[in-house]
């Protein structure tokens, strides 16, 4: 038991303060200043506590604390402040030691930050944030200098995050460990289709129209799809919806609609399409009709179509990322 305040204690975190020999597990509570801040206990053994201290109260509103230690001389603190994400910084780790110092940064009501080294460079860090306002998307951040305090915006095409997923932690796995996670759990059954320039919306259905649109939705089983072999052609594939598995999507007067199979050829062949390197990115996806090899899937206005594609604009329109 971390305390006996009458409030919660949101977002816990633990890292380890080697100065003390111990754990710190830090998280929000609401104490006798009356507004959220960053409390800290320490332990060894993750069974007993010390008592509770504030960690970080800049004498404001404070919730969700993720710690980067030890980073060229500093140990960094991030937190929400005001639906948007802001550091702090100590060359300690002593509770009220930390000052503010970043530029603020957010997209919409933010919150739930969390800090990532690059796997690949010993300057860049991203820092990743939870968005209450649209509900549930996670957005990303980059910085060459986590010093700096200032960040660019992530482009979305870049990541994709979880199905369903809030407050984020991320941390490095070896491709042993991914591997065996593989042979114990699997993959999943079904697929989502990312639209390559409008990399925030998913392909789903919608009054069994097929369309991208803006994630998250409800009922979020819309965009997931199970990509079996072509009904027409095995060496193809067809999208069948995973909550109406008896329809797929299928071309109709060149629109793609949600419609139940009735077995006749021509339904195979209008719910047919030949997966392909994609148009606007060879590492991303295209569609080619099965029954009208010279058009391709693609949205117009958000809803899906095949059409012949000639422009970049289409090519960028008719490629798409597919995924989780």
């Amino acid at each position: 038991k971390l305390h006996d305040m009458n409030t919660h204690s949101w977002a816990p975190e633990a890292f380890w303060d080697a100065g003390r020999g111990q754990y710190a597990v830090i998280y929000s509570a609401v104490n006798s200043s009356g507004h959220n801040v960053i409390m800290v206990n320490y332990t060894s053994d993750f069974v007993t506590a010390g008592s509770p201290q504030v960690f970080f109260d800049p004498g404001y509103d404070v919730i969700d604390g993720d710690m980067a230690v030890g980073v060229g001389g500093y140990n960094y603190l991030y937190f929400k402040k005001n639906s948007t994400l802001v550091g702090a910084r100590s060359t300690s780790l002593n509770p009220g030691s930390f000052t503010e110092f970043s530029t603020a940064v957010s997209h919409g009501g933010t919150e739930a930050p969390t800090l990532v080294k690059s796997l690949t460079s010993s300057t860049t860090w991203y820092l990743w944030g939870d968005t209450w306002s649209p509900n549930g998307v996670f957005y990303a951040w980059q910085t060459s200098s986590l010093a700096a305090g200032t960040w660019t915006a992530l482009d979305q095409k870049l990541y994709t995050q979880p199905l369903n997923s809030k407050h984020l932690t991320i941390h490095p796995i070896t491709s042993t460990e991914y591997g065996n996670l593989i042979a114990k759990w699997g993959t999943p059954a079904w697929n989502r289709l990312k639209s390559y320039n409008y990399p925030d919306r998913y392909v789903r259905h919608s009054d069994y129209a097929g369309r991208i649109d803006a994630y998250a939705f409800d009922p979020y089983p819309d965009s997931q799809w199970k990509l079996v072999p072509g009904l027409a052609d095995s060496s193809g594939v067809s999208f069948q919806s995973v909550n109406y598995p008896t329809r797929y999507l299928r071309h109709y007067n060149y629109a793609l609609q949600l419609d139940a199979n009735d077995g006749t050829s021509t339904f195979a062949a209008d719910a047919t399409f030949h997966r392909t390197a994609g148009l606007a990115n060879s590492s991303w996806s295209s569609f080619r009709s099965y029954n009208n090899p010279t058009r391709y899937i693609r949205h117009s206005n958000y809803v899906l179509r095949i059409d012949p594609i000639s422009t970049s604009t289409e090519q960028q329109d008719a490629t798409f990322y597919v995924g989780y």
